[in-house]
């Protein structure tokens, strides 16, 4: 089997987040996937086949520990791999993907960006909070927030989510996929961003991921109405870092979606060996 290993979200090597991509021509026993995961040990491992439809394809994405609803850096690495390494598709700047989130579009911009259209994750307050998700901070938050998957903790300031040094031991009790902290941001160079954010997952194997997507499908409609604007600029305070553009797209009929922009580097291709 081919594998590919790329980093995504970023515009340089050994940057962004690292994920790897395996073409199937058919699906593999899961035990099988989980096992390729952990043998990889990076936060993603996607996995995908083609469908009857044109330009379309099913996906999974395996932690090291588990397999997940939704990611996004693998899906924004895979729409890399098919684009660009495994599929010729003259004339077309879009891929569809049939996943357990439902249907998942990547677009192919210029100067190599991708685009992922995810559907949105609006948080609530959450009034109940399990004690091991503050105590696990070390530093309480203005605003505790639950979506479907996640708890989301606002801070004022960049310096305070650069500073968070969480026990992850204690939250990975916490029932959620993951913990997302945020707060207005500027980015490393001084250029002004309109959030910042960190993502920590002990509970699904990745005590920090460097680059989270799909936390971005809670936090583009947060900082959009907290901000009152629907196009964002956005980075990821991981040790590796990571720039992502978001759009909200709300027409107030239809279920909101988030446009989600990154750039994507090769690193690795390489066989599986049987």
């Amino acid at each position: 089997m081919r594998i590919y290993q790329l980093d995504a979200f970023t515009d340089k090597l050994f940057a962004g987040n690292p994920a790897a991509v395996v073409p199937l021509a058919e699906w593999l026993p899961d035990e099988q996937m989980q096992r390729i995961a952990a043998e990889n040990n990076l936060a993603e491992t996607a996995f995908y086949v083609k469908t009857d439809e044109e330009n379309t394809y099913h996906i999974r994405w395996f932690t090291p520990t588990v397999e997940v609803d939704l990611c996004g850096h693998a899906t924004l690495a895979t729409g890399y791999v098919v684009f660009f390494l495994e599929t010729d598709l003259p004339g077309s700047d879009q891929i569809f993907f049939n996943s357990r989130s439902g249907l998942l579009k990547v677009c192919r911009g210029e100067n190599g960006w991708l685009t992922l259209d995810f559907p949105a994750d609006p948080v609530h307050k959450a009034n109940v909070q399990p004690p091991a998700l503050i105590a696990s901070m070390g530093e309480k938050p203005v605003g505790v927030f639950k979506g479907k998957t996640d708890y989301m903790l606002v801070y004022e300031t960049q310096a305070q989510i650069e500073a968070l040094q969480p026990d992850f031991r204690e939250m990975s009790s916490v029932p959620a996929r993951g913990v997302i902290v945020t707060a207005p941001g500027r980015d490393n160079q001084g250029e002004t961003v309109d959030f910042v954010s960190r993502f920590f997952g002990p509970q699904s194997g990745i005590d920090e991921d460097p680059v989270t997507g799909s936390a971005h499908t809670t936090l583009v409609p947060f900082w959009a109405e907290k901000l009152g604007k629907t196009e964002l600029t956005a980075r990821q305070l991981s040790k590796r870092g990571g720039y992502l553009r978001c759009k909200l797209n709300d027409d107030g009929e239809n279920p909101a979606r988030v446009d989600i922009s990154g750039q994507v580097q090769l690193y690795l291709t390489g066989e599986i060996l049987p």
